[in-house]
């Protein structure tokens, strides 16, 4: 799982002495810079180290991997790596660099530098937070846990300067959407050696991707810069672009009122309709892989009891949610992996049922919520959709349940911790595979807040792992979150939408599903 769950945490951690007011030059005149709202300051530039997603807005425009994903959803597109061949038994997969791809200090960009870069997310002294995204890879996972210490024995081979073999522990048909995700972007070996965590300073970055680093200062800005020696150089038109940092909704979309940003983050939710009904409306919407529900304790009484659990999750209106209080083209889920995710299909569903909701809780031995113990249900934001839940558990069940809206990172600690009845969560996919999400809820897993575990569950996941046809492995993923559905150990409530404000005069502007920002092709017009 990517999204804001333990990741808030990294976010938390900057050291502003490396980075304030450092810069390279000024950025250039404002006719061809475009400017974004940044909502969260980023902890790390370092594609090892980063889990937001507003890190990696900021890292892909510095750096790109072999692949990277396709703006329209669709199959991975060739990054730093021109072309690729993959063997009859899908085990071999041979990457060939283009010959013109070059760091951002002019040196040449080759396998080994994407071998070190491999073996630097693998070491287990780095603790890179997204290393599982490598586990595909032949003995990955082994020396990742120190189980095999010649790196050698990993499944990366370099034939020469410009080719990269890779090898699989077994067949894997979405192998590719895991070489597009972040964790795989390169770094610069000789640079993060020469200056280690402090390589990342704008005075040291070095990417190979289509801009440079200029300027971070910390809650203010981050400035980049186009490269012109960049292999694609002509498909990129803007001169910079300016990450200003906003601490909420209204202040980035006043901002924007006051011609300040080209780009916003969100929209308040009491704007959208505004906005939307504007004739020419600089409103988009863009819909998401991302859930967001609520975790239930099954450690906590009577959370336990499948009976409470089911009866909580049927209970809810979900479009009352997102008709009534976000109105920003969220819908509702009845189910925990977005459709259409890597070609997810499901074949489960919550559906409200009242009904079926109150004969399960008097089963439970609560009729009407009689003797239902009080339970608190927290979140760190959208105490209005928690407000709504509260509500229908009340007037639906008879039920009294109290919210606690916490800081991020006290939320996060908590989740992991234990320490919480009912947890409002998000879950962003890191790659184009439900499996990524729903390993979040296998037994034992970092992300299971809900402490559940069942084993025709986790046996389903194994299973997928070896399964080498692409849509029998969907089958067998559909029947997985069918089990969730059954037991709910989670309520989803709804899958996300972001609305963003655009200026019109801002062209060829693309973001994805899974929160990754394309930046060629987008320019900025007179007005």
């Amino acid at each position: 799982m990517s999204g804001w769950n333990r990741s808030l945490l990294v976010a938390g951690l900057i050291i502003v002495s490396l980075f304030g007011g450092c810069q390279k030059k000024e950025e250039p005149s404002s006719e061809s810079v475009l400017r974004i709202s940044q909502r969260n300051e980023p902890g790390v530039l370092d594609p090892a180290l980063a889990t937001l997603p507003d890190e990696f807005f900021i890292i892909r425009a510095l750096s790109e991997g072999l692949v990277s994903p396709s703006p329209d959803g669709g199959t991975e597109i060739a990054a730093a790596a021109k072309s690729w061949d993959i063997s009859d038994d899908r085990l071999t997969y041979t990457f060939h660099l283009r010959t013109n791809a070059t760091w951002s200090n002019g040196e040449p960009l080759t396998a080994d530098d994407f071998l070190a870069s491999y073996r630097r997310v693998l070491s287990p002294k780095a603790a890179a937070p997204k290393a599982n995204l490598f586990f595909l890879i032949k003995g990955a996972e082994a020396f990742y846990r120190s189980e095999l210490t010649d790196f050698s024995k990993v499944g990366f081979t370099v034939i020469d300067a410009q080719t990269l073999r890779i090898t699989l522990a077994h067949p894997a048909p979405q192998f590719l959407s895991y070489v597009a995700s972040g964790p795989w972007i390169p770094v610069n070996p000789r640079i993060v050696a020469r200056h280690g965590s402090s390589w990342t300073n704008p005075r040291h970055f070095v990417g190979n991707g289509p801009f440079t680093l200029v300027n971070w200062k910390p809650n203010q800005h981050i400035i980049v810069r186009r490269r012109s020696d960049y292999w694609d150089a002509d498909r990129v038109h803007v001169g910079a672009i300016r990450f200003q940092a906003f601490d909420n909704s209204d202040a980035e979309e006043r901002a924007y009122r006051a011609g300040q940003i080209d780009i916003t983050m969100s929209v308040p939710f009491t704007k959208i309709a505004g906005y939307a009904a504007k004739a020419a409306t600089p409103l988009r919407q863009i819909p998401l892989y991302e859930t967001r529900f609520l975790a239930f304790n099954t450690q906590r009484h009577p959370l336990g009891d499948i009976r409470v659990r089911r009866a909580l999750a049927l209970a809810i209106d979900r479009k009352a949610i997102t008709e009534h209080v976000l109105r920003g083209k969220q819908t509702a889920a009845t189910h925990f992996v977005p459709e259409g995710l890597g070609g997810f299909r499901t074949v489960s569903s919550l559906a409200t049922d009242t009904l079926q909701a109150r004969l399960l809780l008097a089963e439970a031995g609560y009729p009407n919520g009689k003797g239902f113990p009080v339970l608190e249900m927290t979140g760190w934001s959208q105490s209005a959709v928690l407000e709504v839940v509260q509500a229908i558990w009340k007037r639906e069940l008879g039920i009294t349940v109290n919210i606690g809206v916490r800081d991020a990172k006290v939320h996060v600690s908590d989740l992991t911790n234990g320490r919480y009845d009912i947890g409002f969560i998000t879950a962003i996919p890191d790659i184009a595979d439900a499996i990524g999400l729903l390993k979040d809820l296998s037994t034992g897993a970092t992300n299971n807040y809900s402490q559940w575990s069942n084993n025709e569950y986790d046996a389903l996941l194994l299973q997928s792992d070896h399964q080498t046809n692409a849509e029998e492995r969907l089958t067998v993923l559909a029947r997985a979150e069918e089990i969730i559905s059954e037991q709910c150990p989670i309520a989803p409530l709804y899958f996300n939408a972001k609305n963003i404000l655009q200026r019109n005069t801002v062209q060829g502007w693309q973001e994805d599903a899974l929160w990754t920002r394309f930046y060629k092709d987008v320019s900025i017009t007179t007005p």
